[in-house]
């Protein structure tokens, strides 16, 4: 019935279009009128395929030239615009809850505008999904494409340009050898911290001072740049920190004109312009540090921007690409760390038996005089379980994260999915579902230390019921720094001290998804010292002779 509509909804625009009932002028308005009668049949057909408009167009003006497939379930959404709702606020609770009540949990079809796009909450649907040399692209967003990410390892197409990014990331700039050189860094900013935590006297949020720590971090790994946490307002930190949070704004605001092609000359939500000058400022700050290194003569550095300036052929960057790759590094590399820390330290708050737990394993492994060094993360099997479970119930990219494009026809789970779809993975429904974890709604750590579920469970990408860093081949290059990094601070912490919740502020584990998501209403704690006021100086000597 519905290939006999659209057979004769296409007969009536040729006929029309042939000049068919001209003459008069009544002809002529009758023409018009059947032009838009056409016109709203055509939308109706479309928006009334399973997964929408997108969807729909897809089927009727390939369905003459394409075998007669089973179309994936999913919702019709609105006429022209789809689905869009369903990607504002918290998205991957609302596509979790449509891919439940169209019995869909394997694989979902919904229509963003005129992206068709395909959603699975299956862990082996997401392995098929991640693992195919099909969808070996990210969509890229204009937001993302004008900050120049384009031309970094996230969303570079696949091809030659990319696998180079791959293989510097993997060899030089994330390789074992980097992540060692810089773990004095790391455990000098954990000594900071621990130096402002020390000195809060009453309640405070810790949302400040980790995004501040994350951001010293990166500036030293990626230029050499040291700040002293108590004395961080430069300028200069200042100015990065502006541009971040812009950039994450950006990045995280549903642009309609991704979805909406006919719409995006007219730029309404004024994303392409705070783009443009966002890229001007950024231009001009990193060309700044990178003139100030090309200027040095001697070698005083080994950061990611000497790694890339010593490269040679045929793994040199331009300029340009440069830019965008150091650009990257630091955006992504900054709040994701950060925020992840602020849920672990919520847990403990709001779980003091697991907290006690870790206290435990810190006092046996490292001992309360001594002091915290990455080679003991090893012997550190609960704390790692803590990280794990809150990975699982909450992953920082729970679905924007995952979208991969599909550069070729394929079949998933036995549906055919035709090149240009966008494919997620929303990965907080896996972790949340109670057919792949038992009680997946309670908060226990014990579960990474059964027989079931070893130790040794990697959250890495190669098991798919938990892989918060992606799978495949665009999984996060950074994954091992990340982990080292939140894994060694949180230890950091926890062996100077207790976080209790605030008498008037209990915590929230309500969410907010941004380009990551994060807690809604920022932990506040009390801090209680475990050991003597003069216990941190021990840190200060470890960096000085390590």
């Amino acid at each position: 019935m519905s290939s006999h509509i659209m057979s004769t909804i296409i007969a009536c625009y040729r006929r029309v279009e042939t000049g068919h009932g001209k003459g008069s002028d009544a002809s002529g308005h009758h023409m018009r009128h059947t032009v838009v009668r056409l016109r709203l049949m055509t939308i109706s057909l479309f928006w009334a395929h399973p997964g929408g408009p997108a969807w729909g167009k897809h089927k009727w003006r390939k369905f003459s030239s394409i075998p007669i497939s089973k179309p994936i379930p999913g919702p019709k959404g609105a006429p022209i615009i789809g689905s869009m709702k369903l990607m504002m606020g918290l998205a991957h609770h609302k596509i979790a809850a449509m891919a439940q009540s169209f019995q869909a949990k394997r694989l979902m079809a919904f229509s963003l505008g005129e992206t068709r796009v395909i959603v699975t909450c299956n862990p082996d649907v997401a392995k098929e999904i991640l693992n195919s040399s099909s969808f070996a692209d990210r969509p890229v967003k204009e937001s993302a494409y004008c900050l120049m990410f384009n031309r970094a390892i996230g969303f570079a197409p696949y091809g030659v340009y990319w696998r180079t990014l791959r293989r510097i990331a993997a060899t030089h700039l994330f390789c074992p050898k980097q992540i060692k050189a810089s773990e004095i860094l790391r455990l000098e900013i954990a000594n900071q911290m621990v130096a402002m935590f020390r000195e809060r006297k009453s309640d405070f949020h810790v949302r400040d001072s980790l995004k501040l720590a994350s951001l010293s971090n990166m500036m030293c790994s990626v230029f050499g740049r040291k700040y002293n946490m108590d004395s961080y307002n430069t300028s200069e930190m200042d100015e990065l920190r502006v541009l971040v949070d812009e950039g994450y704004e950006l990045l995280g605001t549903l642009n309609w004109s991704d979805h909406l092609p006919w719409f995006a000359e007219f730029d309404v939500q004024k994303i392409r312009f705070r783009c443009f000058k966002l890229v001007a400022r950024v231009n001009r700050f990193l060309r700044r540090i990178i003139d100030e290194r090309k200027a040095e003569t001697a070698m005083l550095h080994r950061d990611f921007l000497d790694v890339l300036l010593s490269l040679q052929e045929p793994d040199r960057l331009s300029d340009s690409d440069m830019l965008a790759v150091l650009w990257e590094m630091i955006f992504r590399g900054t709040d994701t760390v950060a925020i992840l820390i602020e849920w672990i330290l919520a847990r403990m708050v709001l779980h003091p038996n697991v907290q006690a737990k870790v206290h435990d394993e810190l006092d046996k492994v490292v001992g309360r005089s001594s002091v915290v060094t990455e080679s003991n993360m090893t012997q550190m099997v609960y704390l790692a379980a803590v990280v794990k479970e809150v990975l699982r119930l909450h992953p920082p990219g729970p679905l924007l994260s995952w979208a991969r494009l599909a550069i070729k026809d394929s079949v998933v789970d036995g549906y055919h999915v035709p090149a240009g779809t966008t494919a997620m993975v929303n990965m907080w429904a896996i972790t949340r579902d109670p057919e792949v974890w038992k009680d997946p709604l309670i908060f226990n750590p014990d579960r990474f230390l059964t027989k079931n579920c070893s130790a040794e469970f990697s959250v890495m990408g190669s098991d798919l019921r938990l892989a918060p860093f992606g799978s495949g081949r665009r999984t996060c290059p950074g994954k091992t720094l990340g982990l080292t990094t939140v894994t060694f601070w949180v230890a950091s912490l926890l062996h100077e001290f207790e976080f209790e919740h605030c008498s008037k502020n209990l915590v929230d584990l309500s969410e907010v998804l941004r380009l990551s998501c994060e807690m809604a209403s920022p932990l506040k704690v009390r801090v209680r010292p475990r050991h003597s006021p003069s216990s941190p100086q021990c840190y200060h000597q470890h960096v000085r002779h390590t």
